[in-house]
């Protein structure tokens, strides 16, 4: 299997300890520094990593960044700046770099770059993130990913807050340990306790055997609270004695099993709101809220509507179905209010209802359109009315073999009204100066 590619570009060749260090990351390295061998490099090798150096004289930094981001959208981009040059390097983040080297640098620092873009590939191997406010998240959440800290991520339901979670496991050290999620909200009160810390036999009525938990399960690896604000009060309290003193003791017991674990709590609640309110503890709150990620709707990162809706196409669809211009139009109109958990769901059930390889606006089923989309919607109906229309005249006058007046009569129009469909038709562009006269 070939090894995946980086490409440096830079107006100077890169150093033997630079070479040497990209191939111990296994990879092959690529070295350009005009555009257009960028261009021909990017299509040609789709390299996986891309250093780019501020010193290039063609363009500037950010423009570079953002014409390697447009051809390598997958691609993980690392700008090379001077040390005083932090604007500049704020500029390559926000035109699509996931990162930035300071120069000069050592062999080690690169190497944990090279690490740590390796990772947030990994990680998003099952992850659509093409919109900009989605990759400044996952910057975030890889950075979080290479420390042990705890994660609380925030987003409305349906935004796929436990997608990122598992991105960030996935792209930690942890990655070949367990992953275990847990909804708060699913499990009712009485079994909470039970459910995340396990229990002895005869611990209550009905344990008739030992019973692990979820805590014990994820042992080594990471434990996702999903809904973490539904948790009840006291519960709170046993929650926060084994996230301080890292160990539990399951119900029943006196044995004290130790805890090497990542804790990622999620939540659709504004928790400080809640501690304000008196339902969420405030201690608990800051040992969680180490690291904190906001999770954007959807309707806010529209960038990658399109890009999900092909990858649940490609999912359900085995890549045998494509979107239609006029879908893809009110896709990008529509709010999605259920975000992400929607959008799967609306193309499930348009691959369902679909009659032919592409997928039509009626297709879709939208419960409610956007006002623009519903303008978008009435605009297609029109037009597909009027080229009806124009089919049908077409017809007839081929029928009539081009003569104006019998396809007129046909039509049961006046010669004058024909000319000027006629006419109308020339304008949008519908060749009928080949039929005869």
């Amino acid at each position: 299997m070939n090894s995946p590619y980086v490409l440096w570009i830079d107006q100077q060749k890169p150093s033997a300890e630079v070479q040497q260090c990209i191939s111990a990351e296994g990879y092959s390295l690529l070295h350009t520094h005009t555009v257009t061998e960028i261009i021909s490099l990017c299509h040609d090798y789709q390299p996986a990593l891309v250093f780019i150096d501020s010193g290039m004289p063609q363009m500037t930094l950010p423009d570079l960044v953002t014409l390697v981001y447009r051809k390598l959208p997958a691609a993980q981009i690392i700008s090379m700046v001077n040390n005083d040059q932090s604007e500049l390097a704020s500029d390559t983040l926000q035109s699509g770099a996931i990162d930035y080297l300071l120069k000069p640098f050592f062999a080690s620092q690169l190497k944990t770059s090279i690490r740590n873009a390796t990772a947030m590939s990994k990680g998003l191997k099952d992850l659509v993130a093409v919109s900009h406010a989605s990759r400044q998240i996952l910057q975030l959440a890889n950075r979080a990913a290479q420390t042990e800290a705890s994660v609380l991520i925030l987003g409305e339901s349906g935004t796929g807050k436990e997608r990122l979670a598992q991105f960030i496991h996935q792209a930690s050290d942890r990655a070949d340990k367990p992953f275990v999620a847990v909804n708060c909200a699913a499990i009712p009160e009485h079994m909470l306790e039970a459910m995340l810390f396990g229990y002895n036999k005869g611990a209550f009525t009905g344990a008739v055997s030992q019973q692990i938990g979820k805590f014990e399960a994820a042992n080594g690896g990471s434990i996702l609270l999903d809904e973490i604000s539904e948790l009840p009060l006291a519960l709170q309290a046993k929650l926060l004695r084994v996230l301080q003193e890292r160990e539990l003791e399951r119900l029943g017991s006196n044995n004290r099993i130790k805890l090497d674990i990542r804790v990622i709590a999620a939540s659709n609640k504004n928790l400080r709101t809640q501690v304000e309110q008196g339902l969420f503890r405030e201690d608990l709150f800051y040992r969680l809220d180490v690291l904190p990620l906001s999770w954007p709707a959807l309707r806010e990162r529209r960038d990658d509507i399109l890009p999900l809706a092909e990858f649940f196409i490609n999912k359900y669809g085995n890549g045998k179905y494509r979107l239609s211009r006029g879908a893809a139009d009110v896709m990008l109109q529509y709010n999605w209010p259920g975000n992400v958990r929607e959008l799967e769901n609306v193309m499930q059930r348009a691959l369902v209802m679909a009659r032919g390889i592409e997928l039509q606006v009626a297709d879709l089923n939208l419960p409610q359109c956007h006002p623009q989309a519903a303008a978008i919607c009435a605009g297609l109906l029109k037009q597909s009315k009027k080229n009806a229309e124009f089919d049908y005249i077409l017809d007839v006058l081929n029928k009539c073999n081009g003569h104006r007046t019998r396809t007129a009569q046909a039509l049961g129009v006046s010669t004058r009204a024909l000319r000027y469909k006629l006419a109308a038709m020339r304008e949008h562009g519908v060749d009928i100066d080949a039929l005869a006269s």
